[in-house]
């Protein structure tokens, strides 16, 4: 019997034909195969809301070829993921291959193994429309909102914004933390640190705690006049051990990864974006080729909120952590988590590695740096959950003064490290001297310290992606696709930290959404959404009455507001700047790309002016001549500020429209052409690269910039990475 298994990806169908015998056809839908088209709405609003959906052009060939090898099947399978998107993927298929129900078979599994795949094949089941519908719920709501209200951003704010459930929310979030960045008052506050030790032995450092019995909280120490007056206070005093309290604590390993804490850590200990870590996940789930194995699939499906673990993972985490670190590093039982989140989906598994004796240094040779550092980092931290606690030495210290000064010190060592040995955490260790209630000590000097309150952080993706999940904005799903939304449709701009800064029309769209569309960025709303999306999942609810219930007033709200707002009192701002050119008056605008000073004189007079980020006017430099020649025409290039930086523009313009990029000079010459110079240039994402100036000619470029030093063993061009390390470009050199 011949057996036609379809997949959603190609990268999985060759790891998948690997388990499979002769009998089996594997082949790969490449994502969803109908869709809704991207010209129209095809959402019915007046009946059910039901979908139109399409099969769309790049996809016909892949269909054709779907069709064709199900004709020759005696069996079809479909095995796309075990989420809601999974679940769609199927149905689609089934539709679109006229599967009837008896015909279906659909199986699922949460790693790419022999005996899961094996497994999954002896217990098929029938689609769950549940799932379906609770994704099509979802795929119905973002077409409305963005079909609808983005239409009406571009008619009343600029064309080629967009909005969105679950991206709108998130702009929100970052919006308001700019502004309690912005409104931040920052208050002076002292600490006073003792240095003390016992016959000039043994020095110990302790914090001044409490006056008089009374506690010091943060800011009680407000200027240095008064740690000046505690310091004469204490001038000449003596000071003894008051109490001493010594206990040992224990301390557990944290739960293995869920999609949301894969995405923190990986953000927080590697510096992956949410976007970058869920693409290096998805390459390790699939299938990476290891030598004479073939393409194996390294970690278990990486989009889950569970913090289960299988029985057999746990057995024979027990058996590496033996033979790796010894026995008295293991469990006698395993060790299990509970989910904090309400609304996880404890059938399914966290994110492990598939094959636990399959440790990170005998895949390095077969990984890439990005991929060896995330399953490092999914290995480390799964096996660690099943090793021994922690054992802590604590020890906290009171050296009181005759007048009533209290300072504490506080000190941990550890006796045992347990799972710290594999997952070490940051805290370091801290050893008191041995003393015992009653010793006297001398105090050795009293280090007064000047402190200012500091403002939030702007959001960085680990800390955005836990926002979203405390908010119940979203799923596991949803969070990193969210985060490349807002930041592709100019909305976000990565600091020098990579933290998330809100542009300038973030702060207007904000606005404008909050005060016209409440319910569309309210945070418990959108959280009360998503619930009733897991609702349809369970079966519990139908899905058209949950888009009803949005959707009319929404309608009606919407239609109130376009006739209501007229787009010059939202993008325009008076002020008292009058127009060099003509004399008319000058209003700030706000526009896709940024704030700027316009004349009330356009059409007639065009003249404009930007405004930086703290809200200055940029006086246009004077426009200066380079001494090029342009190629297309003969005149004059001259140098130019555009919103990317310097550029060159032909002097004929509008006549002639030639451009060319001003390239920043490093002081190097090309080391592969010995002709061009290096220059610093940006590429069609705008990430900064070296290269050669003679391009294309000589294709040399690196990443990193070049120091103008050649590595003494290899010859090869040394550079400086972000961290300012400097390095030789060449990755296989030592």
């Amino acid at each position: 019997m011949k057996t036609l298994v379809i997949v959603e990806s190609p990268t999985k169908a060759k790891t998948i034909s690997k388990f499979l015998g002769r009998n089996f056809t594997i082949k790969s839908s490449f994502g969803h195969v109908r869709d809704l088209p991207k010209s129209k709405l095809s959402i019915d609003v007046e009946h059910d809301f039901v979908p139109k959906y399409i099969v769309s052009k790049d996809k016909t060939k892949v269909v054709k070829e779907l069709k064709d090898a199900a004709k020759k099947a005696d069996e079809i399978i479909l095995a796309s993921d075990e989420d809601r998107e999974g679940e769609a993927i199927a149905w689609h298929l089934s539709e679109i291959l006229d599967l009837k129900k008896k015909d279906l078979k659909r199986i699922t599994f949460h790693e790419i193994t022999k005996h899961a795949i094996e497994e999954a094949l002896k217990h098929p089941r029938e689609l769950d429309m549940n799932l379906v519908d609770a994704q099509q719920a979802r795929r119905v709501l973002d077409r409305l909102v963005g079909y609808e209200l983005s239409p009406f951003l571009w008619r009343k704010v600029a064309k080629g914004l967009s909005a969105g459930r679950v991206q709108s929310v998130a702009v929100r979030l970052i919006v308001e933390r700019e502004r309690e960045i912005k409104d931040f008052k920052t208050e002076e506050y002292w600490s006073l640190d003792g240095f003390f030790s016992k016959n000039k032995s043994s020095s110990f450092e302790a914090k001044l705690h409490s006056i008089a019995d009374k506690k010091l909280d943060k800011m009680d120490l407000k200027n240095e006049e008064q740690v000046n007056k505690i310091i004469a206070d204490l001038e000449n005093q003596k000071y003894t051990i008051k109490d001493l309290e010594k206990k040992q604590t224990k301390r557990n390993p944290l739960p293995p990864f869920t999609t949301s804490t894969l995405q923190q850590e990986a953000n927080n200990a590697l510096g992956f974006s949410a976007k970058q870590t869920m693409m290096l996940a998805q390459k390790l789930y699939e299938g990476v080729e290891l030598g004479t194995e073939g393409h194996v699939g390294l970690i278990t499906y990486m989009r889950t909120d569970a913090v289960n673990l299988s029985e057999k993972f746990l057995n024979e985490a027990q058996d590496v952590i033996a033979k790796e670190y010894g026995a008295k590093y293991g469990l006698k039982e395993p060790r299990f988590y509970k989910n904090k989140n309400k609304n996880a989906q404890e059938a399914h598994e966290a994110i492990r590695p598939t094959d636990v004796f399959r440790t990170p240094k005998s895949v390095e040779p077969y990984l890439d740096r990005n991929q060896f550092r995330l399953y490092d980092l999914i290995w480390r931290r799964a096996v660690a959950t099943q090793m021994a606690e922690a054992e802590m030495n604590s020890v906290s210290m009171d050296v009181v003064s005759e007048n009533n000064y209290l300072f504490r010190a506080t000190g941990q060592t550890i006796i045992f490290d347990g799972f710290l040995k594999l997952f070490p955490e940051k805290s370091k260790e801290n050893a008191l001297p041995e003393l015992t209630t009653g010793d006297k000590v001398d105090c050795d000097e009293l280090k007064p310290e000047q402190h200012f309150t500091e403002p939030p952080a702007r959001y960085s993706d680990a800390t955005l992606v836990k926002a979203m999940e405390e908010f119940g904005i979203g799923r596991p799903s949803t969070y990193a696709p969210t985060i490349a939304t807002i930041e592709s449709r100019g909305y976000v701009d990565r600091d020098e930290k990579k933290r998330l800064a809100p542009t300038d029309i973030a702060f207007l769209v904000n606005d404008v959404l909050v005060e016209h569309f409440a319910q569309i960025v309210d945070y418990k709303f959108t959280a009360e959404m998503e619930e009733s999306l897991d609702e349809i999942a369970e079966g519990k609810k139908q899905w058209p009455p949950v888009i009803r219930a949005f959707y009319t007033p929404f309608k009606e709200n919407l239609v109130a507001k376009d006739k209501e707002l007229v787009k010059k009192d939202i993008v325009e701002m008076e002020t008292n700047e009058v127009c060099e050119k003509c004399g008319k008056p000058m209003v700030i605008k706000t526009s896709r790309y940024g704030k700027f000073l316009a004349c009330t004189g356009y059409p007639e007079c065009k003249n404009t002016k930007n405004i930086n980020r703290d809200g200055k006017v940029e006086e246009k430099a004077p426009e200066e001549i380079t001494g090029e020649k342009c190629e297309k025409c003969g005149g004059d290039m001259i140098k130019k500020v555009g919103r990317f930086g310097p550029f060159m523009a032909c002097a004929n313009y509008p006549k002639c429209k030639n451009i060319k990029n001003i390239d920043v000079k490093i002081d190097m010459k090309c080391p592969k052409c010995n002709i061009g110079d290096i220059v610093q240039k940006k590429s069609k994402r705008g990430k900064i690269f070296f290269g050669c100036s003679k391009y294309p000619d000589c294709d040399f470029a690196l990443w990193d910039k070049p120091t103008g030093k050649f590595c003494e063993k290899c010859k090869s061009p040394m550079v400086t990475d972000r961290k300012g390390v400097e390095k030789c470009s060449n990755k296989e050199c030592e």
